[in-house]
């Protein structure tokens, strides 16, 4: 609903800036993110890092030109640690899934073994 209402706004302003698009980048990120919930029934902890990681980018270009120089490296670092956490996390998850494969084929050996 949210979105729809951002979208008829721009419409009738007949203009899209930058920041409109990063906050319906966000949007789509939220319903992707209840998607998943919903197909899996579990939220992946990379989906809110990069949600975090796009409203931060919103927050840059919307406050660049009066941003002190200080705070917006601090804001580019927080991106960066984010971006760096979501690596991870999905190494993590890639990793995990590969585990849980292993332990399904090992019980589905032993099963045809015993």
């Amino acid at each position: 609903v949210a979105a729809a209402q951002h979208v008829s706004v721009m419409v009738a302003a007949r203009q899209v800036l930058l920041a409109d698009l990063f906050l319906l980048f966000i949007y789509a990120e939220v319903i992707g993110m209840v998607g998943a919930f919903y197909s899996t029934h579990r939220i992946p902890v990379t989906l809110p890092i990069i949600i975090a990681m796009t409203a931060l980018c919103r927050l840059i270009v919307l406050h660049s030109k009066e941003m002190e120089p200080l705070l917006l490296l601090a804001e580019a670092f927080a991106i960066l640690v984010l971006a760096i956490a979501s690596y991870v996390m999905s190494l993590k998850d890639k990793l995990s899934l590969e585990k849980m494969l292993l332990r399904k084929d090992r019980e589905n050996e032993a099963g045809r073994e015993g």
